[in-house]
């Protein structure tokens, strides 16, 4: 850190310099990422009914992508079913259309609405990729924009079209943030100037991780709701680790003077915690990679690169614009801003925070037991969690593939668009036509289709549920198909929307221990090297905890449940999608850590330079309430912006988030952590012998060191060690 202070210092408008041609090669890049990027991605490729989806597209099987649904269209009318073989024609006549079918090349009832005035074409494409599938979908639509009483959808023009409303959503959600978090952070950095570097840094951040997207698009495949996570995240942690270097650099300037004893002393001890705090956020988001699903390993990827790419601005491109701005930091500052500015950066011990503190000391069981029930009662609705997926119920019901899909589930035959399908491999027709047989049998299934002979010789048979496709019912119905014992010489694989909801429930438990782990790991590691203690870790751990139990009992309690479905401009699904609880346990769990880390620091340091155990829990509170609170707050905006989102399982994420950091700062920090450090009393130090001899080794200190003479003095103020706990250093 001091050589980074150095750096920063004697090279700042080369460090300045590189920023902005950065920003501009990014930003240039970067800047298209979004139309590189692929829909939502629900699939494990080694689960059964991936395989299947996979070897039926390369036998010549072709689902339905697009449905072109035509109302007012009495079906028995010559002219409708004149219309409908005009409108097959042509899209036949597109060379990208694989087959069109309706109640004209069938005759079947599954095509006609219940009035009888309606009725709809299946139309299959011939590609298989997901981003071809997207662009036929969207030339049909365009190509048929004119015909009256036409609407297209389908689940190909679904996904073109949940990608473009991310767009529209991240716009939105960045324009109503950016001039809202700079009116709040004029008042919380108490200066026009500095309000200005929380936004920079963000941006820096942002664009960056968006050429690092643009780079891993070409490489493989990334979700584009990754830029959602990247952007709230990206603009969040700039502002907490501008707000937490920029006070104490205040600080520091207030005791030394501006210059590079003031920001090596802000590297030594704000900086290492923005670096600790960053690692932690990273660590906890890169645990995502573990799943193979390209929705969650892709918000792994950009949540991990843009937290590193804010510590990274914040270590580099901060410390050298602060040694360039100097006491201007300070300048355009209303007087009564600047007022409190300068109480601020001096040490006190009579605030607010600091007084809490020691009343909450006071009478800690107490506090920690209250603290601790609010926390488990505002997560009891978790325990009636219920999962959905993602369809085209999520989008806006003013777009066409919701409009479609409504009237499809309501007037007719239902769950026809999402069937159990049978791939059976090898074999004769008689064994087909054995497997259909079995298939009537099954519970659950309302239908089954004859069998379909594919160009490879195998074979596949379609079962109509008689329920969604995501109730239990038909999730034991696919558990049920998958025990049918195959004829001889065939091979079953199960297949179809049912299916991939069981396959992709499974796949998130299986990998769900890994991520844990990965999470769990790293952050006693990291808190390790800062503290130098085990019972720190572990106590943030269960707080972190505490924390996911009460934002996951809120999310089922607003979205599972319904409640303000009016303020918040959604409507309940009556479930909560079911990676929500796996991506805010990452986010969560690692904003949750990165404010502990903050917290965490500022007593260390205060015990280190001699304080008592309860007097450097106080003082750690009453230099970092202010901080801490102001930072959740503007995390909460930055990222709650997307609650503003149409599509409700980012309006969880954004919602949840926001959730967690101020229960982190407003609960857990102000209350729970005081009162637990008061009952531990210096047992909050401890480690084995073997550890704090590790420690000693490896392990980090946030003491700035003194400097005489123009020289370092390597014996700064340190607490003496005390037999059983961590030695201070």
């Amino acid at each position: 850190m001091d050589r980074l202070a150095a750096f920063s210092y004697f090279r700042r408008r080369w460090v300045m310099a590189g920023a902005i041609i950065f920003f501009v090669v990014a930003g240039t890049v970067g800047g298209s990422v979004a139309d590189r990027l692929d829909p939502y991605g629900a699939d494990d490729p080694a689960s059964e009914s991936v395989i299947a989806a996979k070897r039926l597209n390369d036998a010549g099987f072709r689902s339905t992508s697009v449905v072109v649904l035509v109302e007012d269209a009495p079906v028995a009318s010559p002219a409708t079913r004149k219309r409908l073989a005009a409108l097959s024609a042509e899209l036949r006549r597109d060379p990208e259309v694989a087959w069109v079918t309706g109640f004209n090349e069938t005759g079947s009832k599954a095509f006609v609405s219940r009035s009888g005035d309606a009725t709809y074409l299946a139309v299959a494409l011939k590609a298989t990729d997901d981003k071809a599938e997207q662009e036929g979908a969207e030339a049909i639509a365009g190509q048929l924009s004119g015909e009256p009483d036409v609407t297209v959808g389908g689940p190909a023009l679904a996904q073109q079209q949940v990608n473009d409303q991310v767009e529209k959503d991240l716009r939105r959600a960045e324009m109503l943030a950016f001039p809202l978090l700079f009116l709040l952070s004029l008042l919380f950095f108490r200066s026009l100037v500095a309000a200005a570097l929380p936004l920079l840094i963000g941006a820096l951040a942002i664009v960056g991780t968006f050429l690092m997207l643009r780079i891993a698009s070409e490489l493989g495949s990334v979700s584009i709701f990754a830029l959602n996570l990247t952007t709230g995240l990206g603009l969040g942690l700039a502002i907490d680790y501008s707000l937490f270097i920029v006070s104490r650099y205040r600080e520091e300037i207030a005791r030394h003077g501006p210059g590079l004893e003031a920001l090596r002393r802000t590297m030594a001890t704000a900086g290492l915690t923005v670096l600790f705090s960053s690692l932690t956020v990273a660590a906890a988001l890169a645990s995502l990679l573990v799943f193979p699903q390209r929705f969650l390993y892709s918000m792994g990827l950009g949540g991990s690169l843009v937290a590193l790419l804010a510590a990274a601005v914040s270590l580099i491109v901060l410390p050298a614009l602060l040694a360039l701005l100097g006491e201007r930091v300070n300048s355009l500052s209303p007087k009564f801003l600047r007022r409190r500015a300068d109480r601020e950066s001096s040490p006190m011990s009579d605030g607010f925070w600091y007084r809490l503190a020691h009343w909450e000391m006071r009478r800690p069981i107490r506090v920690a037991t209250l603290s601790a029930m609010f926390l488990l009662a505002l997560g009891i609705p978790f325990l009636g969690l219920k999962f959905t997926s993602v369809d085209a119920q999520i989008l806006p019901e003013e777009v066409s593939a919701r409009q479609v899909d409504d009237v499809l589930r309501a007037d007719f035959p239902p769950f026809r668009d999402t069937p159990i399908r049978v791939l059976v491999e090898g074999g004769s027709p008689a064994a087909a036509a054995k497997v259909a047989s079995e298939l009537r049998g099954t519970d659950g299934l309302a239908a089954v289709n004859p069998p379909q002979r594919l160009p490879n010789g195998d074979q596949v048979v379609e079962g109509i549920s008689d329920s969604p496709y995501i109730t239990e019912r038909s999730r034991e119905t696919v558990r049920d198909v998958r025990e049918l014992a195959a004829p001889a010489g065939t091979t079953l694989l199960v297949t179809g929307a049912a299916a991939d909801f069981v396959d992709f429930q499974e796949s998130l438990a299986e990998h769900l221990p890994i991520a844990a782990a990965i999470i769990v790991l790293a952050t006693l590691l990291i808190l390790f090297l800062m503290t130098g203690s085990v019972v720190l870790p572990v106590k943030q751990l269960l707080m972190n905890i505490l924390n996911l139990t009460a934002v996951f009992g809120i999310l089922v309690w607003l979205f599972q449940d319904g409640r303000f479905e009016g303020p918040l401009d959604y409507t309940s699904q009556g479930a909560i999608e079911q990676t929500m609880p796996i991506l805010l346990f990452a986010v969560a769990f690692g904003l949750s850590t990165d404010y502990g880390v903050f917290l965490l620091s500022r007593i260390k340091e205060a015990r280190d330079a001699g304080a008592g155990e309860r007097e450097c829990v106080a003082i750690g509170v009453e230099r970092t309430g202010r901080i801490v609170t102001a930072a959740a707050l503007l995390f909460a905006i930055a990222i709650g912006a997307f609650a503003t989102s149409q599509i409700i399982f980012i309006k969880e994420n954004g919602v949840g988030t926001a959730l967690a950091v101020l229960l982190d700062a407003l609960v857990i920090r102000a209350f729970l952590v005081p009162s637990l450090m008061a009952i531990l009393g210096r047992w909050n130090w401890w480690a084995p012998k073997p550890l704090r001899w590790l420690h000693h080794r490896i392990g980090f200190s946030e003491t700035a060191p003194e400097r005489k003479n123009g020289c370092e003095d390597q014996t700064a103020v340190v607490s003496a060690p005390q037999r059983g706990y961590a030695p201070s250093r």
